[in-house]
């Protein structure tokens, strides 16, 4: 048995070619022209379509307890929506509260993500406390695999980090050669002028942005990058939104910090006028850090094309709009934050970014899958096409033309926050680790075929 995959063309972050693809057992095996499928193989014919390395979304939230509330996703509907979206590992964020011992909360996500996760899965670590205890426990989880940290610069009181905590994260992290991933606001800055919005009378989802204004990233990032330098450790900033953050990032990165970036699919396609639509509409689009003005589409798209920023993710975080949403109705600091996006990010970086010039077919590759391989010690496994990787490929049909809804979409959340948008291409057939698990935009494979990766330590 194997998979041959005949005829594409084969599109990595650094090469394009045609060739054959044959995979035996869960890896590529030999990539060439003309090769020739024993008896008993699956051959999928790819022939005008691209092939891509499986895509990666290094930050999820499918089990989240949150604001009074739980996300929505099953790690079973969660995952299912992302292969039929081309991704076919994902990092979800581990959160415990400040209450709950670390090794506790991360044993309830492994087993909330056992048996039913049906792509490839790891974790950053969320440090919600830090003490002497919880640094041994922090030790213990990193030896089991996870080599990434995740702390909160927000969210006072639930996950949010005081600056002794932060320091001795980070200096943990260097440590033990992990990468701190983190939510840059100022969770002061926020909570004063959410008092005074309520104060005012403002309560409606505009409020949000009004609460989170750019600078209040901004200085989160600068913050971060001060504590980075003194402590030495590499950071990666999650979910950067707009210039202000940019820059303060750009800004560290050359006085010599080590600082990774990511940004969502959501600041690249969506602005802040969404939040500000009639009635309650605007809290589908509540996110922190919020929406911004469309003038920071530029900026970041800009930033992809010159390395500036090195991935795309989604911040999945679905909460239905019909009862978790309108938690907030009188108080928009009670909206459950986020986005789903975790089925369609692909296809809309694709059809908004490469079908529009915005980026080339290299980047596109790079920025959802081969850059977050290479930062979280999972390449040349993960996010290349070459023989000894993991057979996580994407057959993509540019032809296709469709529009998106939720009434046909795989995520397990009431709505969709791109209803109605047009894209031009999506995964024709998606395999993991070998196996098809999805063909013309339905869920074809076994569940719980999902695996936890354990990724090797880095050089601290």
């Amino acid at each position: 048995m194997g998979l041959l995959i005949r005829g594409g063309d084969i599109v990595t972050g650094s090469a394009r070619f045609r060739a054959d693809i044959w995979c035996e057992g869960e890896t590529i095996s030999r990539i060439g022209p003309g090769l020739e499928a024993p008896p008993g193989a699956e051959v999928i014919d790819a022939e005008g379509k691209f092939v891509f390395p499986g895509f990666i979304d290094p930050h999820t939230h499918i089990y989240l307890p949150f604001m009074g509330t739980y996300a929505k996703e099953s790690y079973e509907t969660g995952t299912m929506a992302a292969l039929v979206g081309g991704t076919t590992t994902i990092f979800d964020m581990c959160c415990p509260s400040k209450a709950d011992r670390p090794e506790d909360g991360y044993a309830l996500w492994r087993e909330k993500s056992r048996e039913l996760a049906c792509c490839d899965y790891s974790f950053h670590m969320g440090v919600t406390r830090f003490d002497g205890d919880s640094a041994e426990q922090l030790r213990r989880i990193v030896a089991d695999g996870v080599q990434s940290f995740k702390v909160f610069l927000a969210y006072r009181g639930a996950f949010g980090v005081n600056d002794e905590e932060l320091y001795g994260a980070l200096r943990l992290a260097r440590e033990l050669g992990v990468l701190t991933c983190a939510h840059c606001e100022n969770e002061t800055l926020v909570a004063e002028a959410q008092a005074e919005l309520l104060a005012r009378g403002i309560t409606g989802p505009e409020g949000h942005y009004l609460s989170r204004p750019p600078r209040v990233e901004a200085e989160g990032v600068h913050h971060l990058a001060t504590f980075a330098e003194m402590t030495g450790a590499p950071i990666y900033i999650v979910h950067l939104s707009c210039l202000e953050a940019l820059e303060e990032a750009v800004r560290a990165r050359l006085r010599g910090v080590r600082v990774s970036v990511e940004t969502l699919i959501q600041y690249l396609t969506l602005d802040k006028t969404m939040a500000e639509g009639p009635g309650f509409e605007g809290a589908k689009y509540v996110m922190s850090p919020p929406l911004r003005d469309r003038a920071n589409q530029d900026v970041l798209w800009n930033a992809l094309r010159q390395g500036l920023v090195q991935t795309v993710a989604t911040d999945h975080a679905p909460f239905d709009f019909a009862d978790q949403k309108l938690m907030g109705r009188d108080d928009f600091t009670k909206i459950p934050n986020g986005i789903p996006a975790l089925e369609d990010r692909i296809n809309l970086l694709y059809t908004y970014g490469v079908r529009r010039g915005r980026m080339d077919l290299h980047t596109f590759v790079e920025v959802a899958s081969t850059n977050a391989a290479k930062l979280f010690n999972l390449f040349p496994r993960k996010g290349t096409i070459q023989p000894g990787a993991d057979a996580d490929l994407v057959v993509y049909d540019p032809s296709y033309r469709g529009v998106i809804s939720a009434r046909t979409q795989k995520m397990n959340v009431d709505y969709n926050a791109y209803e109605g948008w047009f894209i031009e291409g999506r995964p024709a057939v998606v395999t993991l680790r070998g196996r098809v698990m999805v063909r013309d935009g339905g869920f074809v494979g076994p569940k719980g075929q999902g695996r936890f990766l354990q990724r090797p330590r880095s050089e601290p």
